[in-house]
């Protein structure tokens, strides 16, 4: 009997904490599986990659990815990152980070690292809350979305519009490649999956900065089942967060 379907060896067998209908595991499964596949398509070592997870919804990510992980300080992951790369310069060298996470306390790291073009690649999933703190508004808080620090809903006037980090990005010049994916389908997911691993592939042909957005839900936070949690994303989010390609110096200079 033929095998159709297993487990990516760059997962560990421990089984995931994140609430039902969250969507870190599937981009958790599309990171390993990528990266499992330059490793059996002969392109990376096992033994040369090296994630970083902050703190948030991610906090535990070493557990999962089955590779050396180092754990950052809340939105301290491009430094970390960084150091790394140019410590080891032959290694892949990924972040995966959250909204709350990057977009906030950590936007000084991401914005420096990509105007440096430093050769790293990060995964940036964005639920447009803080998941794992208790639900407040986040810097990618949709105008009218309540959270427990904006009850009545993000007040424009008040808090200012939420921020579109695929977008700003893209307008350094030292960053490389940067996309904004879903996993709310499975044509998404797909397209997410194909992201990724161009992003990781840019790394190991020593290209600059990549980052990958992932729209993603939080059911928990947002007081919505899974099913209308999706529903939500594809009918508010991404309306605001347009899905595409925003920076891809690779394909332009073929």
């Amino acid at each position: 009997m033929s095998v159709v379907f297993e487990k990516t060896n760059l997962l560990t067998d421990k089984p995931f904490h994140y609430c039902p209908g969250c969507n870190h595991g599937i981009i958790h499964r599309l990171v390993a599986e990528s990266l499992d596949e330059l490793v059996k398509e002969g392109k990376l070592e096992a033994g040369n990659l090296i994630g970083v997870a902050p703190v948030g919804c991610s906090v535990f990510a070493y557990q999962y990815f089955n590779c050396d992980m180092f754990e950052a300080a809340h939105g301290r992951a491009p430094a970390v990152a960084t150091g790394i790369k140019r410590a080891k310069p032959d290694t892949l060298v990924f972040t995966y980070q959250g909204d709350g996470d990057l977009a906030s306390i950590g936007t000084a790291e991401v914005v420096h690292a990509a105007h440096r073009g430093e050769k790293i690649a990060t995964i940036f999933v964005n639920n447009a809350i803080y998941g794992m703190t208790g639900g407040q508004m986040a810097p990618t808080t949709l105008v009218g979305q309540k959270t427990t620090t904006s009850p009545y809903g993000r007040d424009e006037a008040w808090c200012g519009a939420p921020i579109k980090m695929s977008e700003m990005l893209a307008q350094v010049p030292g960053s490389y490649y940067i996309e904004r994916c879903a996993v709310n389908n499975n044509a998404n997911i797909l397209k997410t999956k194909k992201a990724i691993k161009k992003a990781f592939e840019y790394q190991l042909e020593g290209k600059g900065y990549c980052m990958i957005e992932v729209l993603s839900t939080c059911p928990t936070n947002w007081g919505l089942s899974p099913v209308e949690a999706m529903k939500w994303l594809e009918e508010n989010m991404i309306p605001y967060y347009p899905l595409g390609v925003y920076k891809d110096k690779g394909a332009a200079e073929k």
